[in-house]
């Protein structure tokens, strides 16, 4: 029974971490765009208060996979490619934050249309993660 809680914890902290992994480079897009200094004010505030909001909600979902891992014994092929992805996520989490410092220092040297592409990412990814957690091909 425990091990069903975890895993349901688990899908839940992944599901809304991605909510922001998915709606944070949304708004570089649009601060990006932004001409005006209230709007860019806005979106800014909006970008910072979703960051402190998903960063701890991805810092749960990799402790409760870290506990379905070590506490169930999962393991496999399939489970070393996820990690790889994980650790991705991670790093794109990491350099989200980045971005958000970079906007927030008026340093931000990119265009609308690279957010746009690198909004694409986490979708990639987490097409990647079903499969292997569902098809575990190897």
């Amino acid at each position: 029974m425990t091990y069903l809680y975890l895993k349901a914890f688990h899908i839940f902290f992944v599901v809304s971490w991605f909510a922001g992994l998915f709606y944070l480079p949304r708004l570089f897009v649009n601060l990006a765009m932004a001409e005006e200094r209230a709007e860019y004010d806005r979106l800014l505030l909006m970008a910072r208060k979703l960051y402190r909001f998903m960063t701890p909600l991805g810092v749960l979902a990799l402790a409760t996979g870290l506990g379905l891992w070590l506490g169930f014994g999962i393991a496999g092929g399939w489970l070393h490619a996820k990690l790889t992805l994980v650790a991705v996520l991670a790093g794109y989490h990491g350099y989200c934050g980045k971005l958000y410092r970079d906007f927030a220092a008026r340093r931000n040297g990119k265009s609308h249309v690279w957010f746009r592409v690198f909004n694409e990412l986490p979708v990639l990814v987490l097409l990647a993660v079903v499969i292997l957690v569902v098809v575990k091909p190897f």
